[in-house]
């Protein structure tokens, strides 16, 4: 599973589906292990857990071969991709929408989709990492391959990100829920007739993991308590100390390893009961292999881990378009997704705070990166 730089949880990058379920019942998941193919088995530079959804990963027997220089140290590789990979060109139509707090995120529809697509085409929502937003070049990648197979994409732009405007004092977080699920529930309201997926990287993998595997009920916080430490933010030379001085007291934590601890989506995985496929890299400097709750994933027959032998952290500078083109792992997500469009694969049960948002997230499938 993925997620973002937080201390003590199991951090992988991830993408997922989300699907509007029927108003009377849920779609059945369908994830029986089948043969694979002699010439289509993961390639042994691969580890994978589980054998799920397997047959459907068209590319999986390519091999992982890091990027010469780049590929070889985690840093080098991350840093490259965040500041020299292509960042295809695409013209978008912003949507802001107001939350239920008087808060605001950012959507971005891709322009001209209305005129070119139909009702039904599949819609994905794309949820970047922290700070992360529509200008990502691994979000972009993603669209285009996305756009290209027929799909209507829109990217998510969390409170204060990709110039979303910050209309309230309340900010984003790995433990923050509520603005996924209003935009789950506004997109299928807005295309009734669709299936609707998600991808998300980083901490946009950690809140869509714990979206698909909250069951019926909500972390309840305690009253808050201390205060602000604003100097202690301000001068951050870590996410931790980020998170110590304003996002944990923002969201009711009493300390920054209780914000870690109880908003890691390694707990979900055990409750997904959604189509799952988590891509991770093993030697991502942020997301630690340690920490990928590889028994969970192994038990749950929805689920499905690879793990990349390198890649650093979204890097995954490697395969046909490295350095500057697509990250390695987007033809697997795109098969992933294909497959379940094509097949109707459904789900079962995923988080909410209430009738109508538990409705529109129990058709959620996964994909984590």
């Amino acid at each position: 599973m993925s997620r973002a730089s937080v201390g003590s949880t199991s951090p992988l990058t991830s993408f997922r589906l989300i699907r509007r379920p029927t108003p009377t019942s849920l779609h059945a998941t369908t994830n029986a292990a089948v043969a694979m193919p002699d010439d289509r088995r993961p390639h042994p530079s691969l580890e994978v857990v589980g054998d799920s959804f397997l047959p459907a990963l068209k590319t999986i027997d390519r091999p992982y071969h890091p990027y010469p220089i780049i590929g070889w140290n985690c840093h080098v590789e991350t840093i490259f991709a965040a500041f020299f990979r292509s960042c295809p060109a695409v013209r978008f139509r912003r949507q802001c929408l107001r939350t239920k707090d008087d808060g605001a995120v950012a959507l971005d529809w891709v322009a001209g989709d209305d005129r070119l697509l139909t009702e039904s085409s599949p819609v994905l929502i794309l949820l970047p990492g922290l700070t992360g937003g529509s200008d990502d070049t691994y979000v972009r990648h993603m669209l285009v391959r996305a756009r290209n197979n027929g799909w209507r994409v829109v990217v998510f732009n969390s409170r204060g990100c990709g110039g979303s405007p910050v209309t309230t004092p309340q900010f984003y977080s790995a433990s923050f829920l509520e603005d996924l699920c209003e935009v789950v529930a506004h997109v299928a309201a807005r295309y009734p007739n669709a299936n609707l997926y998600a991808v998300g990287w980083s901490l946009g993998a950690n809140i869509l993991v714990r979206y698909l595997g909250q069951v019926r009920h909500a972390l309840l916080f305690e009253e808050m308590e201390g205060e602000y430490n604003i100097q202690l933010a301000a001068n951050a030379k870590s996410v931790r100390d980020f998170d110590d001085g304003l996002t944990r007291v923002s969201f009711g934590f009493k300390s920054v390893d209780e914000y870690y601890s109880n908003s890691s989506s390694s707990d979900s995985i055990k409750h997904v009961r959604t189509p799952l496929l988590c891509i991770q890299a093993a030697n991502d400097p942020i997301a630690p292999s340690r920490g990928i709750p590889r028994k969970d994933i192994q038990e749950n027959p929805n689920c499905l881990l690879i793990v990349t032998p390198k890649g650093g952290h979204l890097g995954w500078v490697a395969g046909a378009e490295a350095p500057r083109g697509a990250p390695w792992t987007d033809p697997l997500v795109m098969d992933f997704l294909q497959h379940l469009e094509k097949t109707g694969s459904g789900t079962s049960e995923s988080c909410s705070k209430s009738d109508s948002a538990m409705q529109n997230a129990e058709s959620l499938h996964g994909v984590e990166v």
